[in-house]
């Protein structure tokens, strides 16, 4: 099939035979979804293919996923789950979909609102291809060079830096952006990737490094891992990720840490913390604070 490429006028397809599986995890996302934007890309590139999973949406954003698969059939899948159950959940659920009923040769994801860029994506897409023994791609809004253009507002990047961090002291690996939206992994880690269901809604990207670096060791991660500069990201309105969610970050990190860490036997005690601090932030992020 056909491999993604850019040239000064946008996307354009080559004569490389690769197949790429992109998943778009929504929920609530019928009136963010760029319709014209996903069909024209999906038509015009059938070496990708597209998975969208509608997590749970209480809004249209199953009728409006529908008419795009209307209007692009081939390579444009909707995996529609009943219940919300968070952007990890969603990624995974389709993640292991085009694994297993597609041969793409990459499978990756990408924001709804497209914050990255399709272009962007397939930047990701050439530097796998430019360097065999790589086979994991993290975009990166903080590697900004020359050219970028990275709009982030500046307490939220003071809170990146600050979850960086900690994310650093969980997983002793030394990556710049580890919770960027737009990631690349070559198929043959989607077992050890989605091996099981994460326990973050959010923080899932934390524990695919953790179960890459049980797997592979660290040296091995390194050796097949490269971060890539985005040359765009905007911050889109209507994240989904709430005060509460945020709240719990630290506590999830221990969560993950727990789990995946040298001491089993705090897992339980984990459960137990987390449940009861989990009741105090959601009564306290109901307050009426004004």
């Amino acid at each position: 099939m056909e491999h993604l490429k850019i040239d000064k006028s946008g996307i354009n397809n080559s004569n490389l035979k690769q197949q790429h599986g992109i998943v778009i995890p929504c929920y609530n996302e019928s009136s963010r979804l760029e319709l014209d934007t996903f069909i024209a890309f999906a038509k015009k590139h059938k070496g990708a293919t597209i998975c969208f999973v509608n997590d749970g949406s209480a809004d249209m954003t199953r009728s409006t996923l529908a008419n795009i698969k209307n209007m692009v059939t081939d390579n444009v899948h909707i995996f529609n789950v009943s219940e919300n159950a968070g952007k990890a959940n969603a990624v995974l659920r389709g993640s292991m979909y085009l694994y297993q009923e597609t041969e793409v040769d990459t499978i990756g994801f990408l924001d709804a609102d497209l914050s990255t860029t399709f272009e962007d994506y397939a930047i990701l897409i050439d530097t796998l291809l430019a360097s065999p023994e790589k086979k994991i791609v993290f975009g990166s809004r903080n590697m900004g060079g020359e050219g970028t253009t990275i709009e982030r507002n500046p307490v939220r990047k003071l809170l990146s830096e600050i979850i960086r961090f900690l994310i650093f002291m969980v997983s002793r690996l030394k990556i710049k952006d580890t919770q960027c939206g737009a990631k690349v992994f070559d198929r043959s880690l989607i077992p050890v990737i989605y091996e099981k269901q994460f326990y973050s809604r959010w923080l899932f990207d934390v524990e695919i490094l953790l179960r890459l670096k049980r797997t592979l060791g660290i040296q091995g991660f390194y050796k097949i891992f490269i971060e890539k500069p985005l040359t765009s990201w905007v911050h889109m309105d209507g994240s989904k990720l709430d005060m509460k969610d945020s709240l719990m970050i630290p506590l999830n990190l221990l969560e993950i840490w727990a789990n995946y860490g040298p001491l089993p036997l705090l897992r339980n005690k984990f459960k137990k913390v987390k449940e009861y601090t989990g009741n105090l932030i959601s009564k306290f992020s109901k307050l009426n604070l004004g």
